[in-house]
Formats: structure tokens, sequence, C-alpha cells
């Protein structure tokens, strides 16, 4: 494993988001959802692309809470452009699990 300082770790921004429009995205490469995210003012609402169709549906999606890096590069996934990278965490059958606070908590808030 690859050891990173700390001040590397804080040059990745993680902010925590609600989805606000989720939909199937069924062209592409591996089954996906499409995922539209408020960041809050600062940040406003950015997309992402997400393979996390073996445990969520896009109808449970919206008005969820997630996790999320806002400082990569937009990335074309397909005809879509996301632009965060939605945080998860692989079940033992592969299938990605959303990471998540466990209470509500402000949009926008960076993770400490």
């Amino acid at each position: 494993m690859a050891k990173i300082s700390f001040d590397d770790f804080l040059k990745v921004d993680i902010r925590v988001g609600q989805v606000v429009r989720a939909e199937p995205y069924p062209e592409a490469r591996n089954p996906a959802i499409k995922l539209w995210i408020d960041f809050g003012p600062e940040i406003g609402e950015k997309r992402s692309s997400a393979q996390i169709t073996a445990h969520y549906v896009p109808e449970v999606l919206v008005g969820k809470q997630v996790l999320a890096v806002v400082n990569f590069p937009p990335r074309q996934i397909g005809k879509f452009m996301s632009e965060v990278l939605v945080l998860g965490v692989s079940d033992p059958d592969g299938g990605i699990v959303l990471v998540a606070p466990d209470q509500a908590v402000p949009v926008g808030g960076r993770m400490h």
C-alpha cells in the first residue's frame, strides 16, 4: 500500500451532496445510474455516473446524501460528462454500496 502525507490527503476535496435527480444509464458499458447532486451554494449541482445498480434504483436515490470527490477533473463516460466521483465500497459480490453520513448534515460540508 502506497503511503501519502496528510498534506496529500487534504488535497482531496470530499464533500457531502444530496441527490436531486437520478436516471438509468443503459448506454453505459457497465450498468450505471446518472446522478445530479446538489453540493450547496459554493459548489452547486454536479453530475456523476455511478456503477451502483446492484443495490440501488434511481427512484430510491433522490434525496439521499452521498460523499463525493469534487476536485477531480470531469471525465467523459460515454455521452455523459461525470463531474464528481461518488464514493462507494464493494460488497462481497462486487456490488457497490455508497458511502454516506449516518445522519443528515448540511450539503457541501467537507469531510474531515
